[in-house]
């Protein structure tokens, strides 16, 4: 007689074919696990200050009239991206610093944040963003209210990161300079036009 092998084929035996299969959500887990560290791994840092001393960074920033220091009634925030690509807001948004007391000083001290589009290692395009609390959680925010805000020249600085060899602190802003807010236009155009008339009206 023949022997009757049928049954261990995989066709004829389902569960014996399934019990070779790796469980689909473990795939799903491992997959998602590889997408996360090597996002993770793309995340170039940057220092966020304006003062720092052995960096030779030192770039308060100053309200409309360039001379008095921001303070806990404004925000700043870093947008940054790859160079020649879209900027976009990293870190959160963090409130100038106040001295001991009370004096506004013009700087955040935020320490590391990640630029998620920009590897550990390759340069990124950033700008320091500053506007006044009151227009708002964001930059964009402040704009549209008409309060004031302003921004920084374009630096280009090379990231640091943890998983370089050797491992390199969080970048420095290096080449800011200070910089002061400034009304929305439409806001600085009404009050150009009515100076004007205040002018006209006196001379008649």
């Amino acid at each position: 007689m023949v022997p009757d092998f049928q049954c261990e084929h995989p066709i004829n035996n389902p569960k014996r074919t399934n019990r070779n299969k790796p469980p689909m959500k473990r795939l799903v887990l491992a997959t998602a696990m590889v997408a996360a560290g090597v996002t993770a791994l793309a995340q170039g840092s940057l220092d966020f200050t304006n003062f720092k001393s052995n960096a030779g960074i030192n770039a308060p920033v100053f309200a409309q009239d360039g001379t008095t220091k921001l303070g806990a009634a404004y925000l700043g925030q870093l947008y940054a991206g790859p160079v020649g690509g879209a900027l976009a807001p990293i870190g959160t948004a963090t409130a100038f610093r106040n001295d001991g007391s009370g004096n506004p000083t013009g700087y955040i001290v935020a320490g590391k944040v990640l630029v998620p589009s920009v590897a550990e290692g390759a340069k990124a395009s950033v700008v320091f963003k500053a506007w006044e609390a009151a227009g708002g959680a964001t930059f964009e925010a402040a704009q549209s209210s008409g309060k004031l805000f302003g921004e920084s020249a374009m630096l280009e600085i090379t990231t640091g990161g943890d998983n370089l060899s050797p491992p390199a602190v969080p970048s420095p802003l290096t080449g800011l300079t200070s910089f002061s807010l400034i009304p929305e236009p439409s806001t600085l155009a009404l009050g150009l036009l009515g100076a004007a008339a205040l002018l006209l009206r006196r001379r008649s």
